[in-house]
């Protein structure tokens, strides 16, 4: 029986995983894709951003894959894999923070995925613009030197001299890898996907002990605050405590992400943000769902009650809000 196919997509927060995905389901939606998404902390806000689509979505929101749902992501595998489900090929979307060891490990030492999964690349998408800061942590460094292929991606946002720096950097520490150049990860998918990239040999050069159990903590200065607020935000109010906010601890804010009620408005609103870069942009109409706001944060020694407070400023009270 020929044995499917699974892309590993990795990087670390903000790169821009969830774009590439997002491109995936749109170019090859002649495919029927099981797609596994996974993130740090407890919002499943990138399973809202994905886009819909008909693909199975399996979302695991208790941790990071490379800590404590490694058994979860293969019995989320080996359950679709038993199902009565057809799909095509597998496609795991990996946490900004998650080492990718463990998920290779799941996939060369469980029997059950090892028979009838073949892993095809480990494709890592990489921040041009916060890339220097983010290899300060353990698992942007894994991320990259894991990898087959490298999506350099945001070059856009950088002066030539600056991408050609980060290029050089980016080879250091993966010569092997294919690196591409992208904005917003406009790559054909062909040039993703069925790469049969995925070497075992290169994998243990890197690290010889990765078949074998170990333990991965991530640093204890980085958390993860999940805000939700239930009452409609006004807009200038959100947009000028975002600004401050970015500007005063920008530099410890890894990652943040959002999707937003403001008063008045028939369309969500989604954000995206890196340090101190911003981006956001009108999404779907709410319709028949609950108009909630749901922000989460990840960086180092967040203050939870601080973030609530600043949310709870930008809320309209019902009176205004009728008026």
């Amino acid at each position: 029986m020929k044995k499917l196919n699974a892309t590993i997509l990795t990087g670390f927060l903000g790169a821009g995983k969830t774009t590439l995905l997002n491109r995936l389901l749109t170019e090859r939606h002649e495919e029927r894709i099981a797609v596994v998404i996974n993130e740090f902390g407890e919002v499943g806000i990138d399973g809202k951003l994905v886009i819909e689509t008909t693909e199975d979505v399996v979302e695991l929101n208790n941790g990071c894959i490379c800590c404590t749902v490694r058994d979860d992501l293969i019995g989320a595998l080996r359950n679709l894999l038993a199902s009565d489900r057809v799909f095509d090929r597998i496609v795991i979307e990996t946490s900004g923070l998650a080492d990718p060891a463990p998920v290779i490990q799941s996939f060369v030492l469980d029997e059950v995925l090892s028979s009838h999964v073949q892993l095809d690349a480990i494709v890592t998408v990489v921040d041009a613009r916060h890339v220097e800061q983010q290899l300060g942590q353990d698992e942007a460094v894994e991320q990259i030197s894991f990898a087959d292929l490298i999506l350099l991606n945001k070059t856009d946002l950088v002066s030539v001299d600056e991408l050609g720096v980060t290029e050089r950097r980016v080879r250091q520490l993966n010569p092997l890898a294919r690196v591409v150049h992208t904005k917003d990860c406009a790559v054909p998918m062909s040039a993703v996907l069925d790469l049969g990239a995925f070497d075992l040999k290169n994998i243990l050069s890197i690290d010889p002990a990765i078949l074998e159990d170990h333990e991965h903590e991530h640093d204890q200065s980085i958390s993860c605050v999940a805000l939700r607020q239930t009452e409609p935000l006004d807009p200038a109010a959100f947009n000028s405590w975002l600004n401050r906010l970015v500007q005063a601890r920008g530099a410890d804010i890894l990652r943040m992400k959002g999707v937003v009620n403001f008063a008045g408005e028939a369309r969500r609103y989604v954000f995206h943000g890196v340090h101190m870069t911003l981006d956001g942009r009108p999404g779907k109409p709410w319709m028949g769902d609950p108009r909630l706001s749901e922000i989460v944060f990840i960086g180092r020694n967040l203050d939870e009650a601080e973030l609530r407070r600043g949310l709870e400023s930008c809320a309209l009270p019902a009176l205004a809000v009728a008026t």
